[in-house]
């Protein structure tokens, strides 16, 4: 289960940061500017991480914002029960609380790339998917892979969410050794954190296979 929330998560984190910076770096031309839609950006992470979560339940409950919204439309007779306490309902959550750890490091990522590079394509008659492929992409992903490092070391832990949105009712690795810290299994707890620090360094070993990440060092 950590497993799967984790890349399914990292995967529209991903779908959803990558054009907030990819908007921030190369659409907004203003570095004061670029700052400032940065900064709004991070606005979520001024606040406490638990207050976030426990955010969801209004917004998601039989009787949120949301259920109220879709009746009002007429979209459902009916309030919806799978939004809250729910896949659906988790995944959302935790895209939201974790996409802008992806967000900063792409935005500079692409921030640094050169301006005459794109001109030249641009010059020489390559298209804009041409030069997203062959330019901007290749050159982003050091600042991708930082991204999704972030994000799965976050997320391999997590507990939190599982236990407010998601109500207990599913197991991950981080409720597991929750439970087990909760009734004093010592020795069980550690075992799991063990597992759990060797499944998080050959995620990491992995995607620093995939990206040679010292370019952006």
């Amino acid at each position: 289960s950590t497993i799967k929330y984790t890349f399914t998560v990292m995967f529209f984190c991903l779908l959803l940061g990558y054009p907030i910076a990819y908007f921030l770096a190369m659409q907004v031309r203003s570095f004061k500017w670029q700052m400032a839609f940065f900064l709004v950006a991070l606005v979520p992470f001024w606040t406490s991480y638990l207050i976030r979560a426990v955010a969801w339940l209004p917004m998601l409950g039989r009787r949120g914002l949301l259920n109220k919204l879709l009746i009002n439309l007429d979209i459902v007779d009916k309030p919806v029960k799978f939004l809250l306490y729910s896949d659906f309902g988790y995944t959302m959550a935790l895209v939201q609380l974790y996409v802008v750890l992806c967000v900063g490091p792409m935005f500079f990522s692409l921030a640094k790339i050169d301006g005459s590079i794109l001109e030249a394509a641009r010059d020489m008659g390559a298209s804009p998917f041409q030069i997203f492929r062959e330019i901007i992409g290749p050159l982003s992903l050091p600042g991708v892979a930082i991204g999704m490092i972030f994000i799965f070391v976050m997320l391999m832990g997590e507990f939190a969410t599982a236990v407010v949105v998601y109500g207990g009712m599913t197991s991950t690795t981080g409720t597991v050794i929750l439970n087990y810290y909760a009734i004093a299994n010592y020795p069980f707890a550690a075992v799991n954190a063990i597992m759990l620090m060797l499944a998080m360094m050959i995620g990491v070993t992995m995607i620093l296979r995939l990206v040679n990440i010292r370019k952006e060092l």
